[in-house]
């Protein structure tokens, strides 16, 4: 959901002791676009799938070409983990109650708050509390929290280059299906 880390020059951490080596060995320089988590060590969940096989044929110099690229059964990198969270979030969004109770709204406030606090790249999870912060989660109808969500959406794609998607369509999107028919 942050872009701002990932697109800086690679960051220096200490390399990790070789077995029999000290801690005080130089700093090794990780590939562009590797992001550190909070313990200095990179972090799968924000870092690109190619940042971080780059890091790993780096750390791993026995590793065979092939096996540079991750398998399809790899913990999710960054933007596996993006689609699928707004898929997730953009069915959330086509399932809620047109007219929510008091409880539902404040369970889906409640959920999204929660949520952007434990998503597994921290760069991300910190960049949507703030624009949680900035544009209070509107949850009175499905469709205003569809456009809120598509909103949020947007912001990210802006951050990160890709074009933005129109609002007034995310309920034919993501509920009801395209107007000529691909989905039936």
């Amino acid at each position: 959901m942050a872009d701002d880390t990932r697109d800086k020059d690679a960051t220096s951490a200490p390399a990790p002791a070789a077995v029999g080596g000290t801690a005080t060995e130089p700093s090794q320089k990780y590939p562009k676009g590797v992001v550190l988590g909070k313990d200095g060590k990179p972090c799968r969940s924000c870092t690109s799938g190619a940042a971080f096989s780059a890091w790993t044929s780096q750390a791993k110099s026995t590793l065979r070409a092939q096996q540079a690229k991750p398998a399809n059964d790899c913990p999710a990198d960054v933007e596996t983990l993006g689609r699928s969270t707004w898929t997730l979030l953009h069915s959330i969004a086509a399932t809620y109650p047109k007219a929510p109770t008091w409880t539902e709204q404040n369970d889906l406030k409640s959920f999204m708050k929660l949520f952007s606090k434990l998503y597994p790249c921290w760069v991300c999870a910190e960049d949507f509390q703030q624009y949680i912060k900035k544009r209070d989660i509107r949850a009175a109808s499905r469709d205003e929290f569809g456009n809120w969500l598509c909103e949020a959406h947007n912001e990210v794609n802006r951050k990160l280059g890709k074009p933005t998607f129109d609002c007034s369509k995310w309920e034919e999107r993501w509920r009801t299906g395209w107007k000529d028919g691909r989905c039936d």
